[in-house]
């Protein structure tokens, strides 16, 4: 497996070897001594699928309190997706800045997204598929989320803001201006 740390540099990108012949390929896609020793010495308690049928939508930016604060191991198995995380940890150096990477099957890349981070993602294609590792089980009373185009934080998502597909919920989140404090350096 590879990996780079990216821009904020608890955000890792995993590229997991592909051993591949006329028929395909077998990829080992995760690996918990190695990740634990590499990345980050964290338990996964649950896996994710979603399903994004149409080209353009965004899912978050979505994070949780703690103590069901998650960590995510995300990656693309059908489609493509601009996958983004945000710091939200107050008092960090990289408070507000983000980084994004494209996800697809093809490429196999996943990233590594620690709590104390708002996370979402874009689609690229139509029938998109997530799956994603969670280090904490969903929490209604703890879910959060931030506005996905807040100007403040002026994440590059490719497409054009009338392009977005959106929840309800999404739509109405507060910018990072008005984010109450979630999560400390």
């Amino acid at each position: 497996m590879k990996l780079e740390r990216l821009a904020i540099p608890e955000i890792v990108k995993i590229t997991p070897a592909r051993f591949g012949d006329a028929r395909g390929y077998f990829s080992e896609v995760f690996k918990d001594e190695w990740f634990r020793k590499n990345v980050s010495d964290t338990t996964f308690i649950q896996d994710n699928q979603s399903l994004s049928s149409t080209v353009g939508t965004v899912r978050g930016l979505h994070f949780q309190l703690d103590p069901f604060a998650q960590g995510k191991l995300v990656r693309c198995t059908a489609g493509a997706i601009f996958d983004v995380a945000v710091d939200i940890r107050v008092g960090s150096p990289t408070f507000g800045r983000w980084v994004g990477v494209e996800l697809t099957p093809e490429n196999g890349d996943q990233l590594w997204i620690p709590p104390g981070f708002a996370h979402g993602f874009a689609t690229l294609l139509p029938d998109s598929v997530i799956f994603y590792k969670v280090t904490a089980p969903y929490s209604a009373a703890h879910d959060r989320g931030l506005l996905w185009n807040d100007s403040e934080i002026g994440i590059d998502w490719p497409l054009e803001t009338g392009q977005a597909v959106l929840s309800e919920k999404d739509k109405v989140q507060p910018r990072l201006a008005d984010l109450p404090p979630s999560f400390a350096y």
